[in-house]
């Protein structure tokens, strides 16, 4: 055992940084010294200025934590929190942040984890698919193409940040893909099990619903999952998007799709989830619902009876008219008085699907001539009004939007009982409720091997 002399006024030594900071401003300051009146206090003052941002940076690079020897910084999670505030269209506040600090430390370590698995598998994410999945969350939420990466760099926040979260979770269902391919074929046997199974709940209810998967990390003490858990929701309820939090929050294997996990029935949920769906109003967001691994808040967008949807499906085709600049409707250009009149005339002679689909090809094909079946009741107020009454064969007025004009036909009109599902719809179904298994044991199995070094509290 070592002894060190107490000696009267000494203490520790400083830390090498802070140590050279001192050396910098020190000699920043003698430099000074040698210029005269206001030169010499302006000096002072921006030599303490560059030492308070050495130290703010300095600050930004400690490390927080180390996983299995990887670094996570303050940095690292200053920037995930700004994303998060950024992308929900939320003024969050300092208070909301500090709660969701210790979540976001845990899911960056998941993460870290989940990537270096990735990496031992030899797992790699093109470029174009990251950019796809982006693209995808953009039209989710009724954003034009490109508006999160251009809110993002407006606002400061490095556009890999965002990268970062989307390469983990798309390489990530690679990673389950290969953990399931020996066991998770689904067999015909499966898929008529299910089948019956569905035939049993004829006339049940069945939910569109979303999720958000928080797991726990020791179910003994779950109060800061449950603490995090509950600030999410206030920010969804005072309108955080939840398509958005999802893909920021989500630990489960819908985050990608904004937690969406389409048409479920009871069967396929949380005994827990059901209880709460059955009572809570569509378009309302659950309280914290406990479940095993972890916490679950829900939100159901429509409902309806196994078995039992009687939907009218449209087929539809669209011959779209570009502008050749955006429109300005107080000054039209003379291309879009022309166009107009082009829209017009061919509104006013269209007789079939083929007419409209031959012109949208000759006008450039900006748009597809067929945009697929199209649910009514699915559609916008202002589609719905535009399609419900016209009968098949009858071109649409024209539509006229900032970049082109719409011309609408329907080529045919069906009832469809969307509720009956098919057996490749089942066989997917199975194959997620399986993935999403695997993908929470696999992630415990990762925690309890890894080595965490937490190096400072959040």
């Amino acid at each position: 055992m070592s002894h060190f002399p107490a000696t009267h006024g000494t203490a520790f030594p400083p830390a090498p940084g802070r140590s050279r900071r001192r050396r910098m401003l020190a000699a920043a300051l003698l430099a000074c010294l040698a210029l005269t009146g206001h030169q010499q206090a302006a000096c002072a003052r921006s030599a303490h200025a560059i030492a308070q941002q050495a130290q703010a940076a300095e600050d930004q690079d400690s490390i927080v934590a180390t996983v299995n020897g990887a670094v996570l910084t303050k940095r690292d999670i200053d920037t995930r929190g700004r994303l998060f505030a950024l992308s929900s269209g939320l003024d969050v506040s300092d208070d909301v942040m500090q709660r969701l600090r210790p979540q976001i430390v845990r899911q960056l370590i998941d993460e870290k984890l989940r990537m270096q698995e990735m990496l031992d598998r030899h797992i790699n994410v093109p470029i174009q698919q990251i950019a796809a999945a982006i693209a995808g969350i953009e039209q989710r939420n009724g954003m034009p193409e490109n508006a999160l990466r251009n809110k993002l760099a407006e606002d400061g926040v490095s556009l890999t940040t965002l990268i970062d979260q989307i390469r983990v979770q798309l390489g990530w269902s690679q990673v389950l893909r290969q953990e399931t391919a020996e066991h998770g074929r689904i067999t015909a046997a499966e898929i008529e099990q299910r089948m019956a199974a569905l035939k049993r709940e004829d006339g049940k209810p069945e939910y569109m619903i979303s999720e958000i998967f928080i797991p726990v990390e020791d179910q003994r003490h779950p109060e800061g999952e449950l603490k995090f858990t509950e600030t999410i929701i206030q920010e969804l309820r005072e309108g955080a998007p939840f398509p958005i939090v999802a893909a920021q929050f989500s630990q489960g294997q819908s985050a990608l799709d904004g937690g969406m996990m389409g048409w479920t029935q009871e069967d396929g949920l949380d005994p827990q989830v059901v209880s709460v769906a059955r009572q809570m109003p569509d378009g309302a967001i659950s309280n914290p619902i406990r479940v095993a691994g972890g916490y679950v808040i829900a939100t159901i967008a429509e409902r309806r009876t196994v078995g039992h949807q009687m939907v009218s499906v449209l087929s539809i085709r669209q011959a779209f008219f570009p502008f050749d600049a955006p429109l300005d409707p107080e000054n039209p250009t003379d291309q879009q008085k022309q166009t107009l009149d082009a829209a017009n005339a061919f509104s006013a002679s269209a007789k079939s699907c083929d007419q409209v689909e031959a012109q949208n090809k000759k006008n450039g094909e900006k748009h597809p001539s067929d945009p697929g079946d199209l649910l009514l009741n699915h559609l916008n107020p202002q589609m719905r009004e535009v399609l419900e009454p016209l009968p098949p064969g009858k071109p649409s007025h024209p539509l006229v939007s900032v970049d082109g004009i719409l011309v609408l036909m329907v080529c045919s009109r069906e009832e469809r009982n969307i509720a009956i599902q098919t057996p490749s719809q089942i066989a997917d179904h199975l194959l997620s409720e399986r993935v999403e298994q695997t993908s929470r044991q696999l992630n415990r199995d990762l925690q309890r091997r890894a080595i965490i070094d937490m190096r400072s509290k959040t």
